[in-house]
Formats: C-alpha cells, sequence, structure tokens
C-alpha cells in the first residue's frame, strides 16, 4: 500500500474498510489501459469495499453506465469524453474519471450538478488518482441540512449501515421541492435512484473548484 492510501485509510479516519468485493479478472481486463493503473492495484489490493463506516464507497464503473449515459445526456460533456464513476459518497456525488482527460468530473446529484474541469494535458494519471485519495476528507464527502449540519452520522444512526448498492436519498427529492433534513432520508437502491434523479429537471454546469485548487497547488497529493 503506498503513502497516498494511507493517508486516506489513516489520517482521514476511512478505515477499515467493509463490505469488500473481489474485483473479477474480467474487469481487469476490461479496464487495463482505461483507468489508472493506480486505481487498478487498489483494486486488486482491496477490492470494491465501503470506507468511513459506508460515507465513502469505490465502486465498479460497470455498475453505473447507465447513470453516466443518462447524466450526460443532454448536455455539453456527452461524447466529450469516455467516463466512468470509480467512487462516489453516501449520499450520491459521483467521482468520474476520463479516459482522455483523467479526473476532470463529479457529479452532484441531489442538485443536478456536474462539475467539470479541462484537463491539463499532463498525463500524470497515477499520480492523480494518488492525489484524490490523499485529498479525501470525511467534511467533504458529507451531506449538509438546511441549517448547515452534516447529516452522515446522523443518517447512520436513525437508517442504519448501507449495503453496497444503497445509498441514503431525499424524499422528495431536492429537485421536486424535498429540504435537506434528516427525516427527509430513506434508502434507496444507488444505481436506480441516480437514474431517477438524472431526469428530474436541467442539469446545471459548474466548475470544480476541487480539481482547480489541485493544479494550481493549493492541495498537494
Amino acid at each position: 500500500m503506498d503513502k497516498s492510501f494511507e493517508l486516506f485509510l489513516d489520517d482521514e479516519g476511512f478505515a477499515p474498510a467493509f463490505g469488500c468485493r473481489p474485483v473479477p479478472e474480467t474487469t481487469f481486463d476490461k479496464y487495463q489501459g482505461r483507468l489508472p493503473n493506480k486505481l487498478l492495484e487498489y483494486w486488486r489490493e482491496f477490492g470494491f469495499c465501503g470506507y468511513g463506516e459506508g460515507l465513502f464507497w469505490i465502486v465498479d464503473p460497470g455498475k453505473f453506465e447507465d447513470v453516466v449515459e443518462s447524466w450526460l445526456e443532454g448536455t455539453s460533456l456527452a461524447g466529450s469524453d469516455n467516463y466512468h464513476v470509480f467512487a462516489r459518497t453516501a449520499f450520491g456525488k459521483l467521482y468520474l474519471w476520463g479516459e482522455k482527460g483523467g479526473r476532470t468530473l463529479d457529479i452532484q446529484s441531489n442538485y443536478g450538478m456536474l462539475y467539470p474541469t479541462p484537463p491539463d494535458g499532463d498525463g500524470l494519471f497515477d499520480l492523480e488518482i494518488r492525489a484524490f485519495f490523499s485529498g479525501q476528507s470525511k467534511d467533504d464527502c458529507d451531506f449538509y441540512d438546511s441549517n448547515d449540519k452534516p447529516l452522515f452520522k446522523r443518517a447512520l444512526k436513525k437508517l442504519g449501515c448501507l449495503e453496497p448498492d444503497e445509498l441514503y436519498g431525499f424524499e422528495p427529492a431536492l429537485a421536486l421541492g424535498g429540504v435537506e433534513r434528516l427525516e427527509n432520508l430513506v434508502k434507496v437502491k444507488a444505481v436506480e435512484h441516480l437514474l431517477i434523479l438524472a431526469q428530474l429537471g436541467e442539469k446545471e454546469i459548474r466548475e470544480n473548484e476541487a480539481i482547480k485548487a489541485l493544479r494550481e497547488g493549493r492541495i498537494t497529493p
């Protein structure tokens, strides 16, 4: 295990992993050369797992192919790169990898927002994936209620731990007038819920400040 993943697990407190599933060799074959070698190394060592009691998940991109298509449909990002979801949060924030550009897109599904970043062109994809994990924080992965209070710990206590195919979703959805409150959270199937959210309202594209800060040296690997 390299230093970047040690920082993620220990310094940021995402250890221990749980709900781990080994990655089939066919999946390695499918994504070899399409995702960073370093990410595939993490897959081989740890599998697809939950971390931080389920706050953060490393996922099988193949399970989210329809989700990516639905979220990009009708936007200027459709066809710009071949994107793959490789990680997500308990509240449906998606982290995507572009085969050409690298870590150039996040999706905040609850708000219908896509956060692209132009590729920097250096091609240092292994370094970029290491920086992604070492730069994670529980505060950034959490979701905040209408009073700006973090929800994850309270959702975990009220609703119980998530299964690998679940997330905490709002009912009614925020796009339909729902409010960011604990009492509005329920456990939902991740893929199905994300597909529904992709169809609610117009999608908004905004600049990805986190990746911008990394590239400007304000966040270091």
